[in-house]
């Protein structure tokens, strides 16, 4: 970014309570990021935490410190308020499903990123509980039906149902191993008596016995018998590659 943009804002998400410690860049890296505004957040904050912020700092872009489910609690809040305008960058704690789903780099490379990178619009993946996923989604020991878009990818049992966002939509594959979705296509017949697939398209539905739902590593507080994810009709603005 060159010289540093009043208009772009840190967000520190941790469960301490206290900034959470970026990857060691060097002293001009160090120094770029300490002369941004900052707030240290909760983990997975809230509207009553991040709403402020955004009032306050009417951010063109902020910097979002801290692990997968941090940074979809910061999506919802800039869906909910209308700012999916504002540009979105990743510093992961770790390497994780989101850093992969989108190609995103961890340690000095994130915060090389994010201050200096481009945002682009990417698939903005939501859900019919009020939720947006960023990474990886899962159901286990599933027993139901899964469709993506009109093609089958699921009739019968499967130990995991596997759900991930990326440039080209949701991606879908249900098995036994719990490998992330590659991509491919692969239906299972509509006449068939059983089977597990995969897909890629712009909604998940997802009918079964009662089960729990994990997004961004956080379990749905209750088993459901049904679950929707798809495609939000405006993407939201990531820094990325």
């Amino acid at each position: 970014m060159g010289s540093i943009d009043s208009n772009v804002v840190l967000l520190s998400c941790s469960d301490t309570g206290q900034p959470r410690r970026l990857p060691d860049n060097g002293s001009r890296r160090e120094d770029d990021l300490a002369a941004l505004p900052a707030a240290a957040l909760p983990a997975r904050p809230d509207r009553t935490a991040i709403d402020p912020v955004l009032a306050e700092h009417e951010p063109r872009r902020v910097l979002v410190a801290g692990t997968d489910a941090d940074l979809a609690a910061v999506l919802v809040r800039l869906l909910r308020t209308d700012r999916l305008r504002v540009e979105v960058a990743y510093l992961p704690v770790r390497r994780s499903p989101a850093t992969v789903a989108w190609g995103l780099p961890t340690g000095p490379a994130a915060v090389d990123l994010a201050l200096d990178g481009a945002a682009s619009p990417v698939p903005l993946v939501r859900d019919d509980s009020g939720g947006v996923l960023v990474g990886r989604a899962e159901i286990a020991d599933l027993r139901g039906e899964c469709f993506c878009d009109d093609v089958l990818v699921l009739r019968g049992s499967a130990r995991r149902l596997v759900v991930a966002p990326g440039p080209a939509g949701i991606a879908v594959r249900a098995g036994w191993s719990g490998r992330a979705p590659d991509g491919q296509v692969r239906p299972v017949s509509p006449l068939a008596a059983g089977g597990r697939g995969s897909a890629v398209g712009r909604a998940v539905q997802v009918g079964c016995e009662p089960a729990t739902v994990v997004v961004d590593g956080v379990a749905h507080p209750r088993p459901v018998p049904r679950w929707t994810w798809y495609r939000h009709t405006t993407d939201w603005r990531l820094v990325r590659p």
